[in-house]
């Protein structure tokens, strides 16, 4: 088994980071910023959006934060996107899902101009991903991609994993993760299997898969039996199971494997907070 390293891979990306913020910066005179916005007190929430504001501080770029009561509107919110939209100093935005109350982020994230959508989440730019036809156009664009996916095809390119005509199963059809993923693989060159709860005899089709994208999020769901031999494993899971994180591939069954995958937690993780970072440099080049 060989494990791919998210934290290692995320800590070279960022200071690749800081230094062309360092550059920009001198270029443009002018700093980078990042708002992020907040709404209630949710701890999880609380933690991310700290976690996101350091990582902000690591790379030289400035940090905007704004919390708004639970009990804010959608028309509140809105308003605040807006202003948010009109700032010069601001290249990205980040509203931290989910919303309390149960609110329908839809309205909200469709506010937020698609030029500082760091999250890649507004529809033109969901869109977008879906008409390229190459992954130099996305690079060649600075197209802002979410960011989990984005977060994925970097794991691969970092450890040195060929992509390019493989077989690779995405497992999970999601907007946020499943979806998005499976047109990066498309765009660099891959024949891509969008697998799901649904799909008859997935077992069958995840063991011809050079690359298998686990985000079905079910707890140990992919056993050995799933995954044939030197093949490569991104595990996206994040589940809770008696206090302990678990991802959606049973590790310690597939850990005597000759695979490449990642860990849960220390894989994909660390590398969606630091494609944030990278959409907002993006982001910043682009405006």
């Amino acid at each position: 088994m060989n494990i791919i390293n998210g934290k290692e891979i995320s800590q070279k990306i960022r200071l690749e980071l800081k230094e062309k913020v360092a550059l920009l910066s001198k270029q443009k005179d002018k700093i980078p910023g990042l708002a992020t916005i907040l709404v209630g007190e949710d701890p999880a929430s609380k933690v991310y959006i700290a976690s996101k504001i350091k990582a902000c501080q690591e790379i030289g770029m400035k940090s905007f934060h704004h919390g708004l009561p639970s009990n804010s509107t959608q028309e509140e919110i809105i308003s605040l996107i807006k202003k948010l939209n009109a700032d010069e100093n601001i290249c990205g935005i980040l509203l931290q899902l989910p919303l309390p109350n149960g609110q329908n982020p839809d309205k909200c994230i469709e506010a937020i101009d698609p030029s500082k959508d760091v999250d890649g989440l507004h529809p033109y730019n969901a869109g977008m991903l879906t008409l390229v036809k190459s992954w130099k156009e996305i690079v060649d664009k600075k197209m802002l991609v979410s960011c989990t996916p984005m977060g994925i095809i970097y794991l691969l390119k970092y450890s040195g994993i060929d992509i390019k005509g493989k077989n690779a199963v995405v497992i999970g059809r999601s907007n946020l993760v499943g979806k998005p993923v499976s047109m990066l693989m498309l765009a660099n060159d891959a024949t891509v299997t969008m697998a799901h709860s649904k799909t008859a005899n997935l077992k069958e089709t995840t063991k011809q898969a050079d690359i298998v994208i686990a985000a079905i999020g079910k707890a140990k769901f992919l056993a050995k039996d799933f995954i044939k031999d030197g093949a490569t494993v991104i595990d996206v899971g994040i589940n809770r199971v008696d206090k302990k994180l678990y991802g959606d591939v049973d590790f310690e069954d597939v850990k005597d494997m000759n695979i490449n995958i990642t860990p849960v937690p220390g894989g994909v993780g660390p590398m969606t907070i630091t494609m944030l970072l990278h959409n907002a440099v993006l982001a910043f080049e682009r405006q």
